[in-house]
């Protein structure tokens, strides 16, 4: 027996694609060339890696530019004699100093107190940093060293620039807005306008405003093609109202997204009972617009398996009229009530019923037939709507027979 990808033979409820927290699970592997490819888009990577890692980034590139100018530093100053032993100690004081003026008039050195390897980082270090401290500079004797302090300050600016950008960028990051935009736990499936619609929640915990706010669902489900190729993950859009632009939407209090269940829907056919025993399916719901601080765009996501669609049920009301405002109360925000009328057939078999019910003109014989011996799997009772239309149009007919037969019978009178 063949095993699909993703349905095992246990028939256990499958991962989740997304989870609650908007985290996609998914997982990369044998990708070729992946750090080439990282490192071509440096500027991302150091936005999209954590903090620690941002911290380490951070820390090294500095640390190695100063080690790479202190190194060069260090090599100019070694090919230009700079780094001399010092005079014997064996000489007095006087002799020293009177020997070191006339040196510092004669030799021209490439820089001032550097004469160690640490000397020079130290001199890197100040240079980059402008620090100054003013005890160790470049003469303009070397123009090497004068090139490698130009190159050290333009690289510096470099640093500086993709470094403070990459942090301000991190800290700016939209992602943690999602933490103050809820999805509701639950989808519930009710009647609405005389439709049977599948509805959730999405509110917004801060008193700024998404701009632009609009959302959109997905429904994940494998699928056999009539051609015999398994689709692990077939994705299907869900109207929330493309057409009529009601997918648009204004995040000041929470909002009830609805999604009409009609014939271009993927849950068309779904009942109650198919929509219980499904443990395949996941319903994708993303919530975009752009902050207000920043104006940059966030994206939430949340997600719903079968089991967490409650068919039959209504959200608890959130938003209450109060003397001077609006007020909204959070605690009934994941809050559902039963609706006991509510169909429990598909929304196909419920369009069918109401058509074969709406159609009283062309009532006849087999239709009641066929009210009378199928059940209902609606829970309405049809069969008695049925019979009461069978008997009213026989009772009109009844009545017009009367009335025809009187009529002839006055004429045969009148004649």
């Amino acid at each position: 027996t063949l095993r699909s990808p993703i349905m095992g033979a246990s028939r256990r409820p499958r991962r989740r694609f997304v989870g609650k927290d908007g985290r996609c699970n998914v997982t990369f592997v044998n990708m070729s060339e992946r750090g080439q490819r990282y490192l071509t888009d440096l500027f991302t990577t150091c936005v999209d890696i954590r903090w620690r890692w941002m911290l380490v980034v951070f820390t090294l590139s500095f640390l190695l530019s100063w080690l790479l100018f202190g190194f060069t530093f260090w090599l100019i100053a070694a090919a230009h004699g700079d780094l001399a032993p010092p005079a014997s100690s064996s000489s007095s004081p006087s002799s020293v100093s009177s020997s070191l003026a006339p040196l510092a008039e004669t030799e021209e050195r490439c820089f001032q107190q550097v004469n160690s390897f640490m000397a020079a980082f130290l001199f890197s270090l100040e240079t980059q940093t402008s620090i100054g401290y003013g005890f160790r500079s470049v003469t303009e004797a070397c123009p090497l060293a004068v090139l490698a302090v130009v190159l050290q300050c333009i690289v510096g600016c470099i640093i500086d620039a993709f470094i403070i950008g990459a942090v301000m960028a991190k800290i700016a990051k939209p992602k943690k807005r999602n933490e103050t935009l809820v999805f509701s736990d639950v989808a519930v499936v009710a009647m609405r306008d005389g439709k049977l619609c599948m509805m959730w929640r999405v509110g917004n915990l801060r008193k700024s405003h998404l701009v632009e706010a609009h959302v959109r669902a997905q429904i994940l489900k494998p699928r056999l093609t009539p051609e015999g190729e398994f689709l692990p993950l077939d994705n299907a859009d869900l109207n929330v109202g493309f057409d009529t632009g009601t997918d648009r939407i204004f995040l000041v209090s929470p909002v009830t997204i609805v999604h009409e269940i009609n014939e271009e829907s993927p849950f068309f056919e779904v009942d109650k009972h198919t929509l219980e025993e499904d443990k395949d399916m996941e319903v994708v719901v993303i919530l975009e617009g752009m902050v207000e601080a920043t104006a940059m765009t966030t994206q939430c996501r949340s997600s719903y398996l079968a089991s967490e669609i409650l068919w039959g049920h209504r959200f608890e009301p959130v938003l209450y009229e109060r003397k001077n405002c609006y007020q909204v109360d959070y605690s009934y925000f994941n809050r559902t009530y039963e609706v006991p009328d509510t169909p429990t057939c598909s929304a196909k078999e419920l369009a069918e019923k109401k058509y074969i019910l709406g159609s009283r003109s062309s009532f006849c014989y087999e239709n009641e037939v066929a009210l009378q011996l199928s059940p209902s799997p609606c829970g309405w009772d049809e069969r008695a709507q049925g019979k009461a239309a069978v008997k009213e149009r026989k009772g009109k007919g009844q009545d017009g027979g009367r009335s025809w037969k009187q009529g002839s019978g006055e004429r045969e009178r009148t004649s």
